[in-house]
């Protein structure tokens, strides 16, 4: 299953690693985008698609139609190179219960008890899960050097936080931990779309940031503020040191209750480490009562999730190919 640690191996005689056979396919709802992608045994990507777009309040049906499209669109591709589709996992920015299924909330789409599960292709069952969980499990399977005892947090509009201990995602006991978006850095701050006050994403969310350095949004917002950090505009560094502040906040009660090995950013969060991270260092240090936890950064960057989301397919089949072999 997706829990398992380690990177992907070899399996069984049941199964030859080879460029043809099964493929994870992997998909991400992000709240401007659909992207999709085949893996095959050997960990390579092997077709991609991607859709721009904002899917803030549309309803679930829309979304997951046009979903379904690329998704027939990367298996079609996929089979022309003797790929056949394994599973499809599907990463969403939101709490997915543990039926593995159903959205019971997203906040950055407006969405509540979604069940995908029903408007997915029925010859190809899904597992959903939440994004910041894949992108946690493509870190330790991909990642260079990654720690089994690890918390990841990543952002595009919202923030998300994925909790690793010996190689295993803890989940919680209804598959909601990790939502350091929704931890109050102020509790007396702005309104947030969960309902509560001075949430984290209030000052560190992809929003909060653009506006707090006076910058429009646009197609490549990650970018954008990179480019404008790196030429010494003040307003954005400013900006981006108050985010880095606000994390530090945030992950000081998870480090100090967890005792992790380590914190790696991902996502969003990595494109802007240079200018997030003094301030998130300085914020820790002070506050931990250990001594200071090491922040990484991912190189998975924004396709952790859907990378993850592939990958776990992946390690579904080499975990039991004789079904997969019968399948062939």
């Amino acid at each position: 299953g997706p829990e398992r640690p380690g990177r992907v191996g070899r399996p069984g005689s049941a199964l030859a690693v080879s460029g043809q056979g099964p493929a994870g396919i992997g998909a991400e709802v992000g709240v401007d985008h659909l992207a999709v992608c085949a893996v095959d045994l050997r960990g390579r990507v092997r077709a991609r698609a991607v859709r721009y777009g904002s899917n803030r309040g549309r309803s679930p049906e829309p979304v997951l139609e046009q979903l379904t499209g690329l998704v027939r669109q990367v298996v079609s591709q996929a089979e022309t190179e003797g790929l056949w589709p394994a599973g499809l996992a599907v990463a969403v920015p939101g709490l997915v219960a543990r039926d593995g299924r159903t959205v019971v909330r997203a906040p950055n789409l407006d969405w509540h008890d979604a069940d995908l599960g029903a408007l997915l292709p029925a010859d190809l069952p899904p597992t959903v899960d939440n994004e910041a969980n894949f992108g946690a499990l493509a870190e330790l399977w991909l990642g260079d050097g990654t720690p089994r005892d690890f918390l990841h947090v990543s952002a595009e509009i919202g923030i998300g936080a994925a909790v690793v201990f010996d190689g295993r995602l803890l989940r919680g006991t209804r598959g909601f931990a990790g939502e350091l978006g929704h931890v109050p850095v102020h509790p007396d701050g702005p309104g947030c779309a969960c309902g509560g006050r001075g949430c984290l994403e209030q000052y560190a969310g992809e929003k909060a940031v653009l506006r707090a350095a006076g910058v429009e949004p646009g197609e490549d917002r990650v970018g954008l503020l990179a480019d404008r950090a790196a030429q010494g505009d003040e307003d954005v560094r400013r900006a981006l040191r108050e985010a880095g502040t606000a994390l530090g906040i945030a992950l000081t009660g998870a480090v100090n209750l967890l005792d992790p090995e380590g914190v790696v950013l991902g996502g969003a969060l990595a494109g802007l480490a240079p200018w997030l991270l003094p301030s998130l260092r300085d914020e820790l240090a002070r506050r931990t009562a250990g001594p200071a936890c090491p922040v990484a950064v991912s190189e998975l960057g924004p396709q952790g999730p859907l990378l993850g989301a592939a990958h776990s397919v992946v390690r579904a089949v080499l975990d039991d190919p004789g079904a997969m072999a019968e399948r062939a």
